[in-house]
């Protein structure tokens, strides 16, 4: 019980600090999975298309996968200094693999008679990929920018070690407190509900954006 006095007490006096620190943590989320979904969505796109190239793609983003998200970290910082920039690209780095085979597996996993009868209708390639083949490996793409989102909002709480701030900035400063449970639970409870929020709502589009779902709406309006 003391615990959740010292939590509450905490935000009515720190609200404005856990809230800018909310912000800013879930702007470098954001920010790591838009760029990955940027390069990742086209790259799974070419691969599908090319497949010989699958495996060296998928080689080397299975690598990064492997690495420890500090040791990620410290190398990036080395290179790039301290600030939000480095966790930013090391978020881009970690997001690019689920966004790339999710991208891949949708766009492979196609009806070859959808891919038939957009050609019949004198569709090019493009019109093909724009009309047939995005549309419905959209939510089979959504799946994976879910999966990495709620990779980087985990990760983004370690950003404080190099300086990005965060969340996790309160969660280390609770770890160095004496009695800090309070001030960790401050950080940690709305990481975990940004995580969680985050999963429900990317999980709803990829329901609204599911295939099997828009069917069912055109056969029930028909």
């Amino acid at each position: 019980m003391d615990v959740i006095q010292q939590l509450g007490t905490y935000y009515s006096q720190n609200g404005g600090y856990v809230l800018q620190e909310f912000y800013r943590h879930f702007l470098m989320s954001v920010y790591g999975v838009l760029f990955a979904a940027i390069v990742g969505v086209p790259l799974g796109i070419l691969i599908a298309r090319y497949r010989r190239l699958s495996g060296w793609i998928f080689a080397v983003t299975n690598v990064i996968q492997t690495i420890p998200a500090l040791a990620m970290l410290a190398v990036l910082m080395l290179v790039m200094g301290l600030g939000a920039n480095t966790v930013i690209l090391s978020l881009f780095l970690y997001s690019l693999l689920p966004i790339i085979r999710n991208t891949y597996t949708g766009i492979i996993s196609i009806e070859h008679a959808y891919l038939e009868s957009g050609k019949a209708m004198g569709m090019t390639k493009f019109q093909v990929l724009r009309m047939v083949e995005l549309p419905l490996a959209l939510s089979v793409i959504m799946a994976g920018l879910r999966t990495a989102l709620v990779i980087s909002i985990g990760i983004t709480a370690i950003g404080t070690f190099v300086g990005a701030g965060g969340l996790g900035d309160i969660i280390v400063r609770g770890s160095n407190a004496t009695n800090g449970t309070a001030i960790i639970l401050a950080g940690a409870i709305p990481t975990a509900l940004m995580a969680v929020v985050a999963d429900l709502v990317m999980g709803w589009l990829e329901r609204v954006l599911s295939p099997i779902k828009k069917k069912k709406k055109l056969a029930g309006a028909a």
